[in-house]
């Protein structure tokens, strides 16, 4: 569940979860069919709708009406302490912590790399061509990396040349130069930034489900309140789910410069407009939701389910039951 009209309230009501504003009926469905709820912005929620996600372990995450991040709630039980043992061991082990990092940089290569691919059957740009080149390149020189730092760089190298094929991609001119965080510049960083808001939701979600600490990672550094651990498990998932929507949107024109508007209070930083969020979660569910066959378990499963996949994957290996971590890819 989404919940984006400002002023609305959660309720919980017999078997349903109910949103409503001033006396109107805005949402319900079904309790029992709710895996997540994400509250952007100015929404209430009653004590027996919390109550009930924090029985029932439903992710219910917090943020301002631009997407940006507050919190969630999480129940106090824990059932992970061995878990959790072994994946300080495995952070703090260097030889151990390497070869989950150099996985994670893998997958995000390689779907990035299938994803320009794509464009290059097309006949793409020649920056298409070199990216995919700087790509085949970096993921060669994954293998010889002793420190999470190489890794680091080798992402690094490569990305600059993958956002010059992307900016190329792009069919709307909506002045997108390179890839921009803190403030977005432009409306392609600023959809991109939003998107990968949501897929942190995603992933956190699945982290606290199979019972990983979020915090502590192994490709990005541990920062306070940085969660670590949902930033590495996402790289393979954002040219899946993200980037290949963004360009979608803006190359069929399902997203134009009129659903963006410039912040000025927040120093030029250019936002979605309200419609537009609601335009975006709704194409972004209906990516997260589509299913591929997962190539480990062999079974469909949707984009969704495949976090929590990975997630369960990733304990396998710090609990000593699996060898290593494969990145879930696309063809």
């Amino acid at each position: 569940m989404y919940l984006t009209e400002q002023g609305a309230t959660l309720r919980k009501e017999g078997d349903l979860l109910l949103a409503t504003k001033d006396g109107q009926e805005l949402l319900k469905v079904p309790a029992i069919k709710v895996e997540q709820v994400v509250v952007l912005g100015n929404i209430g929620m009653t004590t027996p709708a919390i109550t009930y996600l924090l029985q029932h372990g439903i992710d219910c995450v917090f943020c301002n009406s631009y997407g940006k991040y507050h919190g969630r709630l999480v129940s106090t039980e824990s059932r992970f302490g061995q878990l959790r043992q072994r994946q300080l061991e495995a952070a703090a082990d260097v030889a151990r912590k390497v070869a989950i990092a150099r996985e994670f940089v893998r997958g995000k290569l390689l779907n990035q790399r299938t994803l320009l691919m794509r464009y290059r059957r097309q006949g793409g740009p020649a920056s298409v061509r070199r990216a995919v080149d700087r790509l085949e390149k970096g993921l060669v020189g994954l293998d010889g990396a002793k420190e999470v730092g190489s890794l680091r760089g080798v992402e690094g190298t490569t990305s600059a040349s993958y956002y010059a094929a992307f900016k190329d991609l792009l069919q709307q001119d909506l002045g997108f130069l390179a890839r921009r965080r803190r403030p977005p510049p432009d409306p392609v960083n600023s959809l991109l930034s939003f998107g990968y808001t949501l897929l942190v939701y995603g992933i956190q979600s699945a982290v606290h489900m199979v019972g990983l600490d979020p915090f502590i990672g192994f490709l990005h550094v541990t920062e306070y309140s940085r969660p670590s651990l949902v930033l590495d498990l996402m790289e393979e998932f954002r040219p899946i789910i993200v980037d290949s929507l963004v360009l979608r949107l803006i190359n069929t024109k399902a997203m134009t410069e009129e659903d963006f508007h410039v912040a000025t209070e927040e120093g030029q930083t250019i936002r979605l407009s309200q419609g537009a969020i609601k335009k975006f979660v709704h194409h972004f569910e209906q990516r997260v939701q589509s299913q591929i066959q997962h190539p480990s378990s062999g079974h469909r499963a949707t984009y969704r389910r495949c976090f929590e996949l990975q997630a369960r994957q990733l304990a396998q290996v710090l609990l000593g039951h699996e060898v290593s971590y494969n990145p879930l890819l696309v063809k």
